[in-house]
This record gives structure tokens, sequence and C-alpha cells, in this order.
């Protein structure tokens, strides 16, 4: 792993980590949205440890029956840990407004992303940016009711 690299991961766990720590303090009055974006609490099982990890996501659509995720990490051209989790155990729980829903996930095939691309990009316009940058293909992650 290069000294970029390494820089980049503990910036994004810093940030989930300050943002876990906001959410929980105010009781989900701060920081349960951000950029005009759902917040949620992600919980994947580690597909190594089997420990159950928390992180702190956007979701661009965020519905009754189901969320989108978008795996982008900025537009690195590494996929997040979080996102390699999930492909292992598509079971997740999704917290968000105080509630927690116990959910399936899978990546969504190249006919689903092309119509939900604009969709995420409409939700934050900066996805858009990600996908230019990254040398790899970002997936979605559609999570769905058990």
């Amino acid at each position: 792993m290069s000294f970029r690299d390494s820089f980049v991961d503990v910036g994004f766990r810093t940030l989930n980590n300050v943002h876990k720590a906001v959410l929980r303090v105010s009781r989900g009055r701060v920081g349960s949205s951000a950029f005009g974006l759902q917040v949620i609490e992600l919980v994947t099982t580690g597909r190594k440890s089997g420990v159950l990890r928390n992180t702190i996501l956007t979701a661009p659509l965020y519905e009754k029956d189901r969320v989108v995720l978008v795996a982008s990490k900025g537009g690195d051209d590494r996929n997040p840990l979080w996102f390699r989790n999930l492909v292992s155990e598509p079971k997740v729980t999704i917290r968000a407004n105080g509630e927690a829903r116990e959910m399936r996930t899978r990546v969504a095939t190249h006919e689903e992303g092309a119509s939900l691309w604009p969709q995420v990009i409409a939700a934050y316009g900066p996805y858009e940016r990600y996908r230019r940058k990254s040398h790899r293909e970002i997936p979605l992650v559609i999570c769905e009711p058990n």
C-alpha cells in the first residue's frame, strides 16, 4: 500500500469516527443529513474477522423499500472496505433516524446502474466527478428488506 493510500484511508477512518461521535452525542439531531442526503450507519460483518463493522455513509436514494449506496471512496481507485465486507456477507443493518432496518445487499447490474446513475448524480453532483476520476467502475449497492 502506498503512502497516499494510507493517508486516504486514515482520512476516511477519522471522518467516519468523528461523524459517528457527533451522531451519538447529539442523538441524531446533528449529522443525520449531509449535502442534502440521508446519512446512514451501515453495519456489515467483517469478511476476515467476522466482527461487526459500523460505517457512516450518505444514501443518495433512500426509500421505504430500497436504499442505494455508492461505493465511491471519493473516486479512489480502490473499493471501500465496507463494500468488500457486504460482497462477502450481504446481510446488513442500516440505521437512520433512530430506526434500524435489516437488509440484504447486492451490486446493481449494468442495466440497473444505467438507470440509477442519473438519479444518484441528480441527488449529489460530485458523484459524476468521482466516476471520471476513478480508474474502476464505481459500484452501486442496492439494499432491500430481507
